[in-house]
Order: structure tokens, then C-alpha cells, then sequence
């Protein structure tokens, strides 16, 4: 077996978390996985480890991930004869989000028979659960559900690895679904994972709503788990086609962001109706 590079950083959490969100949006991806842990028992510190297969500039490295601070200690080093994705995924636990348990193969033993089963695996595309940005959103749809919400179209916008869009499936199986991303890996991704969960929806590559598949269309609930700007410039095409009545849940907002992002959707005649927080993270569900 190859040997393969290990960074961890520790310090303040904020910055590992910022620096993972960098990683998670960079195309192509820098690295073969990474995650952000918290310290137990002090959830304002923590460490991010990023795995390599070769040897790289690590002083470069940190510079593009934000990670260069005098208070983050970083140490790279190699792992050589060790089988890293089974490291890897001992790191990536189950985790739970109202009814909803986002699991990989290795951790199926977790399901309890209240869950929703998500099996999602760690991949190239974003959004295995553990994230505050994913977790928000399938909390915000579990509550949705429970309050009596009813979508009879849905959009995924920014699917990542589907995530969503299978548990919006699980909840709502007479939904029609459609999940767009601008990367195509993450698209099959999409695909790939759907027919592990043991559902089916449309999935298309698109730049925003520029592609015929949006073409007549309007949505009684859309997902978007993306970046503050791209939300707040796709505000008013996210607007025009959600239907009268209809829920938008936005993530991939930091809590300083939060504020602009809900103001770019009241312009568009919105309304707030929910608002959370997850290790920074924000999460807003508005209604039109």
C-alpha cells in the first residue's frame, strides 16, 4: 500500500471550520478527505485532519485553507502501511438529525427503528451529514414534516452528495424531486447514492436555473445548502420559481451572514418563519 500524508491542525474551532468549508467547495478536490472534530468536552476547540496521497507544500496547503494563525498548530507526517479509509471512516460516527440518521455501512449497526435510515459514505462531494449546514437542513425538514407540510414538487439546488434530496424522498415519496449541482462527479454522486437509499428522483448538472429542466417549473419547496453569496445573488430566480405558498430552507451561511441573506429574500417577498444555529452555522426557512 501507498503511503499516504496525514495534516492535523488544532486549535480554536471556528477557523477549522471555515478552513473545511474551503475544502468542501474547492474543485478539484485538494485532497483524498478531511474532517473537523471537536475536543471532547470543549466544543470551542478542535482539530481538522486532512489526508494526502503524496507528499505536498504543506506551508502552501495552509496558506489556500485560511489554516496559517498563531494559534493553530499544524503537524504533517506520513502513514505509511495503514489502511486510512478504514481510519477515516472510524472518524465519520453516525449522526442523528430529528428523525433522520445519516449513517455509512460501517456504523449501520446504530439504526434504531424510529430512524430514517441515510446512508451516505464519505466521498468527493459535500454534505455527509456532519457538517452544521447539512444538519440544520434535515432538522429544518424533519420539523417541516412534522408541522404538516406537504410538498407535492421539490427542488435540491447544490445536491453535493444528494443528502437532501433522499431524505426529502424518504419523507416525501410522492414529491416529484429534482437535484441540480454545477459539478457533474457530484451529480453521479447523487445518482450513486439514491439507489443505495432505494430511491429515484431527477438530477441534472446546472449553472443556478440555467437548464431546461426548470423550464415550466415551479417548486412548493426548495433546498438550497450552498453559499451566502450564491444565495443572495440567486434570490430572485429561487423567488420566482417557488410556487404561491411555498418553503425555501438556505444554508451554507455563517451566523454573521445570516442577516443579508434573509434580507436578499424579504426583498423578494419572503417572510422568515425559522431560524437556527449550529456551530456557527445558520440555517433560515422562509415562506412566500
Amino acid at each position: 500500500m501507498s503511503t499516504v500524508w496525514r495534516l492535523t491542525v488544532r486549535g480554536p474551532i471556528q477557523p477549522l471550520l471555515a478552513a473545511g468549508e474551503r475544502l468542501n467547495m474547492a474543485d478539484p478536490a485538494p485532497a483524498l478527505g478531511w474532517s473537523v472534530f471537536e475536543d471532547e468536552g470543549d466544543e470551542m476547540h478542535g482539530y481538522i485532519e486532512v489526508l494526502f496521497a503524496d507528499r505536498i507544500d504543506e506551508d502552501a496547503f495552509l496558506v489556500e485553507a485560511g489554516l496559517i494563525r498563531p494559534d493553530l498548530d499544524a503537524i504533517f507526517m506520513p502513514l505509511p502501511e495503514e489502511d486510512w479509509i478504514a481510519m477515516s471512516l472510524a472518524g465519520l460516527p453516525s449522526v442523528e438529525a430529528g428523525r433522520f440518521l445519516v449513517h455509512g455501512a460501517h456504523t449501520r449497526e446504530d439504526l434504531q427503528p424510529h430512524h430514517i435510515s441515510l446512508l451516505i459514505e464519505a466521498g468527493p462531494a459535500f454534505g455527509t451529514g456532519h457538517h452544521g449546514t447539512t444538519l440544520g437542513c434535515l432538522k429544518a425538514m424533519d420539523r417541516l414534516e412534522r408541522e404538516g407540510l406537504q410538498p407535492t414538487t421539490l427542488l435540491d439546488l447544490g445536491t453535493g452528495t444528494g443528502l437532501l434530496a433522499i431524505a426529502a424522498k424518504k419523507l416525501w415519496p410522492h414529491a416529484d424531486i429534482l437535484a441540480t449541482d454545477i459539478d457533474p462527479v457530484s451529480v453521479e454522486e447523487t445518482l450513486i447514492n439514491a439507489g443505495k437509499n432505494d430511491v429515484s428522483f431527477a438530477a441534472e448538472t446546472a449553472d443556478g436555473f440555467d437548464h431546461p429542466a426548470f423550464r415550466g417549473r415551479s417548486f412548493d419547496l426548495v433546498l438550497a445548502n450552498i453559499l451566502a453569496g450564491p444565495l443572495i445573488s440567486l434570490a430572485p430566480q429561487v423567488v420566482e420559481r417557488l410556487a404561491d405558498g411555498g418553503t425555501v430552507v438556505l444554508s451554507g451561511l455563517l451566523e454573521e451572514q445570516a442577516d443579508k441573506v434573509t434580507a436578499a429574500y424579504v426583498a423578494e417577498g419572503l417572510s422568515l418563519k425559522q431560524q437556527g444555529l449550529i456551530e456557527g452555522w445558520g440555517t433560515l426557512v422562509l415562506s412566500k
